[in-house]
């Protein structure tokens, strides 16, 4: 059982390199929502609204942020 401050995810990231650069973007869109996040990393006490706001928010971009770049590739 995974203790305080650790993720107990299961995900793989197919570009491992991308974990930093998604963490960044959870704190930037937490902060655009409004939203504290736990400075100890434990996100057991927060309201499950708040973490799907912020898991939607990053889904949404992280879309837009593909569609943008099918769009460059295709449009030549």
């Amino acid at each position: 059982m995974a203790g305080q401050g650790q993720s107990r995810s299961s995900n793989t990231l197919v570009v491992p390199q991308a974990s930093q650069a998604l963490d960044q973007m959870k704190y930037e869109v937490a902060q655009e929502l409004g939203i504290q996040i736990p400075q100890d990393g434990y996100y057991g006490y927060m309201a499950t609204r708040d973490t799907g706001a912020i898991g939607g928010y990053i889904t949404r971009k992280l879309v837009q942020i593909a569609e943008q770049q099918i769009a460059g590739t295709y449009s030549r």
